[in-house]
């Protein structure tokens, strides 16, 4: 398909989102690697890509004086966000250091015996049996069970920071952040997320799923739920202090996941860009849409632009999408066969192995665009680079794998005559999917103007210099 594109500049050092929201340099500037060593904020910068439609993506912009704020911890931030009664209202929030979401007023950090006093995690383990969970296996197993309950909900309380309308929020140097809390978008429209360093919160009460084999937390970092218009950039998401390799053992001997997602994204949520990011150390890093059946309410939205992002470490969901229609163009994909931290397993690799950076999943239709993949150690191959469940539309321009061009769409074809095969097999009824067939293109372009990256060498100095939180100049209010 025809790509139209308006050039921005004569000349591109990296994909960055300057002052004026656009990713340029000066017109006759030379494209030198190191021209551009970062952006400075503005309380007007407006976002790129798809956040740019829909009337565009400013935050707070044009916020009076009195809904200007500097915060340092919890209390703070939540008094900022309502904002004197009026939360809806254009707000900018400076964020000084980490706010703690599981701060109390006087200073306290709660923990997982303050949210659930009595609850053993050996004791709640010790209730699984062969066949799943069971009441009478001990006399503690109930009150464990509904001690897990009860610590969920309490920490969901105390840890959800909600994000109203028309906000930025923006990190002062470069050590401004968040741990242990969920940064909620419910029903929100126009928020701007820059400069800050979002560690996933953890977990104390994931529930082991037995039939999957699988560890259920509850807990995003960023949750977009029925939201519109959200732009993060230059952020810096990651399990931080807390990697699962250091959780306690589960039952089937590996460690249990305490994390969620770091950014999911479902229930109609729409116009949405990540860019300039750093995304880190996680298993299961974005999901945008949550089922193949919501098609109610996300059929036809789930317009998300990733650009210019550094996924390093991440086993999965890079993103992993249903319905959108997503722009995934001059982002970075790192990953090792053993990775001390976060290894990952191509399913050629090793049989059974699942690892993958995007996920193809129904009627989703991804646009991948001069993307760099990185992927090393013993039998690292290609088919790492993309994992597809029941998708019919995929295209790439122009992307790389260990720094060599590759076929990504033949990738995709030839899982997609796989999962078909295998649905075939099983004597189950053939979903529409299976007798859709696999078209190498997708029925959508990317309307809003850019110029990407044409290298990948530029795409990875872009990564390795410029994403995440650290890299914005933000002056004090």
């Amino acid at each position: 398909m025809k790509r139209t594109r308006t050039r921005l500049g004569t000349a591109l050092v990296a994909l960055t989102v300057a002052a004026t929201g656009v990713l340029t340099v000066a017109p006759g500037a030379v494209a030198e690697p190191d021209a551009a060593p970062g952006d400075t904020f503005s309380t007007t910068d407006a976002a790129p890509g798809w956040a740019s439609q829909n009337g565009g993506t400013v935050g707070g912009a044009g916020a009076a004086d009195k809904s200007i704020h500097v915060v340092t911890d919890r209390r703070e931030l939540l008094e900022a966000l309502d904002n004197g009664g009026a939360p809806d209202a254009p707000k900018i929030i400076y964020v000084s250091g980490t706010i703690h979401g599981n701060e109390t007023d006087d200073g306290t950090l709660l923990g997982e015996q303050d949210f659930a006093p009595g609850y053993d995690y050996a004791k709640f383990l010790s209730c699984f049996g062969p066949e799943g969970w069971s009441d009478q296996a001990y006399a503690y197993c109930g009150p464990q069970r509904r001690l897990r309950v009860t610590g969920s909900n309490s920490m969901k309380r105390q840890t959800e920071m909600k994000i109203p309308s028309n906000t930025t929020l923006v990190g002062l140097g470069d050590d401004a952040g968040f741990d242990q809390a969920t940064i909620m978008l419910h029903l929100a429209h126009n928020v701007v997320i820059r400069n800050l360093t979002i560690e996933a919160p953890v977990d104390y009460f994931s529930w082991w799923d037995q039939k999957g084999s699988t560890w259920d937390a509850r807990f995003d970092a960023v949750s977009a739920v029925t939201s519109s218009n959200i732009w993060l950039d230059h952020v810096t998401l990651t399990d931080g202090n807390h990697l699962d390799r250091d959780a306690p053992t589960g039952p089937d001997g590996d460690p249990m996941n305490r994390h969620d997602g770091l950014f999911d994204m479902k229930d109609g949520s729409d116009f949405i860009t990540v860019s300039n990011s750093y995304i880190t150390n996680h298993d299961k890093a974005m999901l945008l849409g949550s089922g193949d059946g919501h098609v109610d309410q996300d059929g036809g939205r789930l317009r998300v632009s990733f650009m210019g992002n550094f996924f390093d470490g991440i086993q999965q969901r890079s993103p992993r999408v249903r319905f959108g229609r997503v722009h995934v163009v001059n982002n970075y994909f790192l990953g090792r066969v053993n990775d001390p931290e976060q290894p990952m397993t191509s399913a050629a690799a090793v049989e059974g192995g699942y690892d993958y950076f995007l996920g193809l999943g129904y009627e989703s239709q991804i646009f991948s665009e001069r993307n760099s993949f990185d992927y090393t150690g013993p039998g690292a191959d290609a088919t790492v680079a993309l994992n597809l469940w029941n998708a019919t539309r995929f295209d790439d321009e122009s992307s790389w794998f260990n720094q060599r061009p590759v076929d990504l769409v033949a990738i995709a074809a030839e899982q997609y005559e796989q999962r078909v095969a295998e649905v075939t097999a099983s004597g189950e009824p053939v979903p529409d999917w299976a007798t859709a067939g696999f078209t190498p293109t997708i029925d959508w372009t990317p309307p809003y103007e850019y110029e990407p990256l044409t290298t990948a060498d530029a795409v990875e100095r872009h990564a390795r210099t410029e994403t995440g939180a650290g890299h914005l100049t933000v002056p004090a209010p």
